[in-house]
């Protein structure tokens, strides 16, 4: 292809225009082959040499320029300007600056305020005459409406291919793409992977095992992996339970209600998949604590095997008709699932914090501030009931009595936000807490 050369700039050289000269590299797969950002600066310095432009700054960025505002350095540009750092613009084309009409318009409403001046690319100059920010927002706005076009062909791609019976994004953990050029965008069976999804199915509906014993099995027993070499965590091996492509049905765009037969060989029957979701259905999939909100969940970790504390609530009715609750909290297994930690009652575990309130190190800001809050409502209270002003004062309150006050009376509210200011880990272990 020949090269075309870049026009002169006029008088801008005259005018000793401080350039910014901007490289991007843009994601979208139509400018794979365009210039890399090193290519582009080196093209744009000689430019600028030959020109006997005055580049003050070097700018650089990956992000893609079809959204508004979603490149700092482009905005970090727009403010420099603004700052009068530079009054110019070193680019390789104008679609660099901008593929939408907000990026698009901040450059021309910078150059009506005469903040910037000129822009400069590899085959053209705009400055700020009304015929050359015309086309600038011509040539911007070509670049916007190839991408708005290469959108609505992706989408049509991709409904082409669904009505062909293919799944066009990336298959499911016991499918991959083929290989051969002839069955492209075909997901084909990952034989390795396919035999312990249809156990996984199997093991749920025929024999009745939850999700966390499945995934158990999976993690701990056969050290079962996806293609990208990870562990299924328990939402995904609930989402692979509950997904129709395994049968041979799929939905695309999800929750559009378009269904699709899907060409690719099922990994197991339609009866089979209902059973399982009947099955799942009947399934407590998270135990009725995981509803509920409990103070002191957030705060600890398992001194056994570092995993996250859990809750759960009992309740015992009592010979007279009344009900007691306690609470229990204990290790969620999470990263052992054989963790032989006890539990403890919420009634010790806030009589242990007491005891810790003396060596926890707490972020006494907060804690002031909210002491104060409650004063000044204590003080109106009085006011207005009794006519009276109270005699209590902030200075006078002790932040860790304070403290040990709210773990024993206050709401759950109040007591994660005392539990915010801790700088203390907490670990369980046994019934014991301690400090790390």
């Amino acid at each position: 292809m020949q090269e075309i050369e870049p026009m002169q700039s006029m008088s801008h050289t005259d005018m000793r225009v401080r350039y910014c000269l901007y490289a991007r590299k843009s994601t979208e797969s139509s400018e794979k082959q365009v210039l890399s950002i090193d290519s582009q600066i080196s093209e744009m310095t000689q430019v600028a040499e030959r020109q006997n432009l005055n580049i003050v700054s070097i700018k650089q960025e990956s992000y893609s320029a079809k959204d508004s505002g979603k490149r700092p350095i482009f905005a970090e540009i727009v403010h420099e300007i603004k700052e009068e750092k530079y009054d110019g613009i070193l680019t390789w084309a104008p679609d660099r600056l901008s593929r939408n009409a907000g990026d698009l318009g901040t450059l021309v409403d910078l150059m009506d305020q005469k903040k910037l001046v000129h822009i400069q690319t590899y085959g053209q100059t705009f400055s700020n005459s009304p015929n050359e920010k015309f086309l600038l927002m011509i040539l911007c706005s070509q670049a916007k409406l190839e991408n708005d076009n290469k959108s609505v062909n992706v989408k049509r791609g991709m409904r082409a291919r669904c009505e062909m019976g293919l799944w066009p994004c990336r298959p499911p953990t016991g499918y991959t793409k083929s290989k051969l050029k002839e069955q492209r965008c075909v997901s084909v069976i990952d034989n390795e992977r396919a035999v312990v999804i249809r156990e996984m199915f199997e093991k749920v509906g025929l024999q009745g095992w939850s999700g966390r014993k499945v995934h158990n099995w999976l993690k701990h027993e056969i050290d079962f992996k996806t293609e990208y070499n990870k562990h299924l965590s328990l939402g995904n091996l609930y989402r692979i339970l509950q997904n129709h492509f395994y049968y041979g049905r799929f939905e695309y765009p999800k929750d559009s209600g378009n269904w699709y037969d899907g060409v690719h060989k099922p990994i197991i029957d339609k009866k089979l998949f209902d059973i399982v979701q009947e099955q799942i259905n009947n399934q407590t999939l998270e135990p009725r604590s995981a509803h509920k909100e409990f103070a002191f969940t957030k705060i600890m970790k398992c001194g056994l095997c570092k995993s996250g504390i859990t809750a759960d609530e009992k309740f015992k009715t009592l010979k007279d008709g009344t009900i007691n609750r306690h609470v229990y909290y204990r290790c969620c297994k999470s990263k052992d699932s054989h963790c032989k930690n006890k539990t403890i009652n919420e009634t010790d575990l806030v009589e242990q914090l007491h005891a810790l309130i003396e060596d926890l190190d707490i972020v006494a800001l907060p804690m002031r501030e909210k002491i104060t809050h409650e004063v000044q409502r204590i003080k109106k209270f009085y006011a207005l009931m009794f006519n009276e002003k109270t005699q209590i004062h902030v200075k006078n309150i002790d932040i860790r009595n304070y403290a040990k006050f709210i773990l024993q009376e206050g709401s759950i509210g109040e007591k994660r936000e005392f539990l915010g200011c801790l700088k203390n880990d907490i670990l369980l272990e046994n019934k014991r807490l301690r400090l790390r």
